[in-house]
């Protein structure tokens, strides 16, 4: 069977769209309880600019924080960077993985980062090469890649030149992100395929929004297609805050539940990152997407249902 990862995003894509910002203290609560969860790559923020995503403000002193924890072994920390400024608040405040990203559609690629689709790519390319010369851990995703609020369906030929773009380049980490939550899971097979034609050997990620009820299918879809890294959030909790339905992502409790009923993702505590879940739902004051943490996982034959 397939060794499925998880690579939350809670921490940053789950935050980013919420007004209520989460201090610090409870962030590295939260981080830690998911690295003994067996959650191994936790994404901790991103280096954006402060006023723009007040959530993300301190991401540069968590990851110093962290530096001075001792390190769940096997747990890697990520951050996401949109441009040159935040690779280099990424590099001086030691990330180790860094997570970029260009825009398969114009219009959001404009809303996102003030840059044409082009040119954002272009910046991307040249800044995971940097970052992979300065040794460092480089994911490049396609963004939009199955659809896009503004422009609608994203023809699959512009997601397989930014692949070809990127793997040229050398970076073949790459990750396909259903910013929109457009996709289906007929749509998500072709398109993993394509991309896995340009290069069989690409460490092949996907990130899917539950904006329209299909995140689990399509994350089948995908695992069916070869996938087996996945990006989610506890509580399934985010949205893109540029785009222009914005709904959260797929649920990581629930994502490792279904997996785990399949035999696959064993190594993740799925109750441990459902306390997560509830404790962001206690501190939101709101009921959060996923369901999992609210129902708990179905009970193995012989063993009563118990609620949470």
């Amino acid at each position: 069977m397939a060794v499925v990862t998880i690579h939350e995003v809670g921490l940053r894509d789950g935050l980013q769209i919420e007004e209520q910002v989460v201090p610090s203290e409870r962030k590295l609560d939260w981080i830690a309880r998911l690295a003994r969860a067996g959650v191994p790559v936790i994404q901790v923020g991103s280096f954006v600019h402060p006023q723009r995503v007040p959530q993300m403000a301190d991401t540069d002193s968590l990851f110093r924080r962290l530096a001075d924890l001792p390190r769940v072994p096997g747990v890697a920390y990520s951050a996401l960077v949109l441009n040159e400024r935040g690779l280099e608040r990424g590099l001086a405040c030691g990330v180790e993985y860094f997570c970029m990203g260009a825009s398969a559609s114009d219009t959001h690629s404009r809303k996102n980062t003030g840059m044409a689709a082009s040119e954002a790519a272009d910046r991307i390319t040249a800044m995971g090469r940097r970052a992979a010369e300065a040794g460092r851990r480089v994911q490049v995703s396609v963004q939009s890649a199955f659809g896009c609020g503004f422009e609608g369906r994203v023809p699959a030929a512009r997601v397989l030149d930014l692949v070809r773009r990127f793997v040229d380049a050398g970076l073949r980490s790459v990750s396909l992100a259903d910013t929109a939550g457009h996709a289906d899971p007929a749509q998500v097979e072709s398109l993993v395929a394509s991309v896995r034609a340009i290069d069989d050997g690409l460490a092949l990620t996907c990130h899917f929004h539950d904006t329209y009820g299909l995140g689990l299918a399509n994350a089948y879809a995908a695992l069916r297609a070869g996938v087996t890294t996945f990006e989610s959030a506890f509580g399934g909790l985010g949205g893109c805050p540029f785009t222009a339905v914005a709904a959260g992502n797929v649920c990581t409790e629930d994502l490792v539940h279904m997996f785990q009923r399949m035999g696959l993702c064993g190594g993740v505590d799925a109750e441990a990152v459902a306390e997560v879940a509830r404790d962001a739902a206690a501190f939101f004051g709101r009921a959060l997407p996923g369901v999992v943490h609210r129902t708990g996982p179905i009970p193995e034959r012989g063993t009563a249902e118990g609620a949470h």
